[in-house]
């Protein structure tokens, strides 16, 4: 999903910026704008946006989606600040404080504690944030601005350590995206920002474009970003269409069709154990000292058979009832295996939470093993086919409802850390060519 985070400056009400702005949407796709200050009064009805819908906000900070989608759950947390759920991904966009430097450092602190509310789902705060990250981020004339303080910027700082959020677009380099004149001397600053799950950025393309705020179509003195993050939108409802997009852009839609996700359907039917089950108990249970063992998405059990054949006391568990796997009273294993779950699960914030539940069921200083098919094999897979890309991987069936993405050892590893895992030291690695893995700890305090 494309979306364009943008400072209006309060001109959506003109005829010719809303004009420009629509243009501009079109032009680059935008399925999603999220706009700080579009027009005054902040009370009034919000402005038609053709081919969007308004999804919810004020004058402060408003949203709108394209027609064909489905609008997301939008609220105000505050009249700084504006919550949306895209899918699985929580969108905090913000309008910092504009004049005092103490109110920006305690809305910053807010944000992390907003941030934290949202007990490691994936994030994105966006907007403008009417401060320079680093010195070189803003400046006066020729010399580096003193607008920003160091409480601020510690307190930025802060909000991306506790949540796990990169500044997509720091480069070496800053590229400002508002420029005025000050008593006579250009007044240049990188204030509008994106801040992403450190998880997502692999995934995600964030652009500043300045085009808006000069020449003839602009809209703005704010440089837009335009957001491209791999989500893909909730298609409307046909009542809530009331013409399609394609009428006005001459192009088919893009809205995908909504389908049920049965991962379950995924699951091998084995005679044997798997490799990756083979690998465990040849290479891993001595040295880590194993006595027991949770295969955490079992399928029909197969590997747990295995586990109890080389003398381990293993149990299984797996969501999906008919497997006949219930969830085990007990915990405390000194090990759980989670052998090609997160490859099926549709999206980051779903397999963090099947992260954080297989860690439940490990014994503080115990391991979790975690084997994914690779990117290389799923994009291959894809391509022979036909697959359709959803989210962040591919539709491998869409009539059966099952998912596909290949995990590199760098992504486990990413996403287990939102669940309180860290990657073991000074194990084997296991012999698994084809496929990823990563063999994490679970701390012991």
């Amino acid at each position: 999903m494309l979306l364009a985070s943008v400072n209006l400056n309060k001109r959506l009400g003109a005829a010719g910026a809303r004009s420009n702005l629509a243009a501009w949407l079109r032009e680059h796709g935008v399925q999603a704008v999220l706009a700080q200050e579009p027009f005054k009064p902040a009370d009034r009805t919000p402005p038609t946006l053709g081919g969007f819908t308004f999804a919810g906000g004020n004058g402060h900070l408003a949203t709108w989606i394209r027609e064909d989608f489905a609008p997301p759950p939008v609220s105000s947390l505050n009249t700084w600040v504006q919550r949306l759920e895209l899918q699985w991904l929580v969108v905090l966009q913000v309008h910092l404080d504009a004049y005092a430097n103490a109110s920006r450092a305690a809305q910053l602190a807010e944000l992390a504690a907003m941030a934290a509310a949202e007990d490691d789902r994936p994030l994105l705060v966006c907007g403008d944030f009417n401060l320079a990250p680093r010195p070189e981020d803003g400046q006066f004339g020729e010399e580096t601005s003193t607008f920003t303080t160091d409480a601020e910027r510690q307190a930025l700082e802060q909000l991306m350590q506790t949540a796990g959020l990169i500044d997509t677009t720091a480069e070496p380099a800053p590229v400002f995206t508002f420029e005025r004149i000050f008593s006579g001397k250009p007044s240049r600053f990188r204030c509008d920002l994106a801040l992403l799950s450190d998880h997502l950025t692999a995934t995600a393309t964030i652009t500043p474009d300045a085009t808006v705020r000069s020449g003839p179509r602009l809209f703005t003195d704010h440089s837009a970003l335009l957001i491209d993050l791999p989500v893909t939108g909730q298609p409307a409802e046909p009542d809530d269409v009331l013409f399609a997009l394609s009428e006005l852009t001459g192009q088919d839609s893009a809205a995908p069709v909504a389908r049920d996700y049965q991962p379950h359907k995924t699951a091998m039917s084995r005679q044997a154990p798997s490799p990756a089950s083979r690998a465990v108990t040849k290479h891993l249970t001595g040295p880590l000292s194993v006595r027991s063992v949770l295969d955490h998405g079992c399928g029909r059990g197969v590997d747990v058979a295995h586990y109890r054949s080389v003398g381990l006391d293993a149990e299984g568990f797996d969501p999906h009832d008919d497997f006949g796997w219930p969830r085990p009273a007990r915990t405390g294993f000194d090990l759980v295996t989670s052998m090609f779950v997160l490859n099926v699960l549709p999206d980051p914030w779903q397999r963090i939470q099947a992260l954080k539940d297989a860690a439940s069921f490990a014994r503080p200083g115990g391991h979790v093993v975690v084997v994914t098919r690779s990117p290389e094999e799923i994009s291959k897979a894809a391509a022979d086919g036909g697959w359709t890309t959803h989210h962040d991987g591919f539709w491998s069936s869409q009539s059966k409802g099952t998912f596909q993405r290949g995990i590199d050892p760098g992504e486990i590893t990413a996403l287990a850390r939102r669940a309180g895992l860290t990657p073991a030291a000074g194990t084997p690695v296991l012999p698994l060519p084809g496929v990823c893995h990563a063999v994490l700890t679970k701390p012991r305090t």
